[in-house]
């Protein structure tokens, strides 16, 4: 016998609908997977058996979920990848974002040692400044990714279990949340186990909002990055001059950082500008038209693929931030 809690879940039951209806959108072949995912959360986190399968008997997969999830944005070249996320607009209204929180942006960089234009350029990449926060019912996203997606199906179906733990927590219907295709939420695009991690109750409202409350989501990208080792006031990323393509031969898929700047010389690399010599570094590759930009990486390069893992994202959040600090240091718009 489960033990009854107020999971949030009540006002969804539908009356006189089984399991059976839900699992029918689902899919036939998957509801073993299920079942065996409602009986670990009424064990595990003692959630009600017939408010969850209720729940899920209102589910629609989604096929644009599986679509999408197949031809990830990160697969294009850099030089698409950068004019598609640094754009004119895209600036601009990050210039207006931080005019308009800069109060928050100051006291979050004071308290997190991020800095401001790393937090407007993460808003900027993932959300265009809240824009386009997605428009999939979460629940939907995650369990169609959960149980029709099996090179990530572990991974999702974590993702679901934190979902719905969230929602009871912080008192959110789980079928009115929308996200990402991949179930990722808010401003700043936190996947679910990313805000019961990360997620910061900044105004201390009684409620970590990282949907409709900059200051929330500011500070929970903060946090995020801080609890993933950023080093305050240290660099990120460096370019390098290349002679030859010796370097080629240790290129490798791995982001973290794996060298001395002294073993750069003997690939004919040399790193424009001053690096401390205790710090490794990460050869980075980004293909132009015609050729090819080598850089350097440094851990906080490395902090920034934590968010989204690739070098792809990371140089586009890096460079958007340049930028925009550039404008606001000029008073451009």
């Amino acid at each position: 016998m489960s033990v009854i809690i107020n999971t949030g879940l009540g006002a969804f039951i539908l009356s006189g609908l089984a399991l059976l209806s839900g699992c029918a959108q689902l899919g036939d072949n998957k509801h073993q997977a299920l079942e065996h995912f409602v009986d670990a959360m009424v064990v595990t986190h003692h959630v009600d058996k017939a408010e969850l399968e209720a729940l899920f008997t209102q589910v629609v997969v989604q096929d644009s979920v599986l679509q999408k999830i197949r031809k990830p944005a990160e697969a294009m070249p850099w030089y698409a990848y950068r004019t598609k996320l640094i754009t004119d607009e895209r600036i601009a209204e990050g210039v207006r974002f931080w005019t308009q929180h800069q109060d928050v942006l100051r006291r979050v960089e004071q308290d997190y040692g991020v800095p401001a234009q790393i937090i407007v350029a993460i808003i900027g990449v993932e959300t265009s400044y809240g824009k386009y926060t997605g428009r999939y019912r979460v629940l939907d996203a995650l369990a169609t990714l959960a149980f029709h997606y099996p090179p990530r199906s572990a991974f999702f179906t974590k993702e679901l279990e934190a979902f719905l733990l969230l929602s009871r927590a912080e008192n959110r219907p789980p079928l009115e949340s929308k996200g990402s295709y991949a179930g990722a939420m808010g401003l700043g695009q936190f996947m679910p186990s990313s805000f019961i991690n990360y997620a910061v109750d900044f105004d201390h409202d009684g409620k970590k909002d990282i949907w409709h409350n900059p200051s929330d989501a500011i500070a929970s990208i903060a946090n995020y990055f801080v609890q993933h080792h950023w080093q305050a006031g240290q660099s990120i990323v460096m370019p390098v001059s290349v002679t030859g393509s010796r370097y080629k031969k240790i290129m490798n898929d791995q982001l973290k950082p794996d060298l001395r700047p002294s073993a750069l010389e003997s690939l004919d690399l040399k790193i424009i500008g001053a690096i401390d010599p205790d710090k490794k570094v990460k050869i980075l590759e980004f293909k132009q038209h015609d050729s090819v930009e080598v850089w350097v990486g440094l851990d906080n390069f490395y902090c920034l693929t934590r968010y989204n893992h690739s070098p792809l994202y990371a140089m586009a959040v890096y460079q958007l931030s340049q930028i925009i600090v550039k404008k606001m240091i000029f008073n451009e718009e």
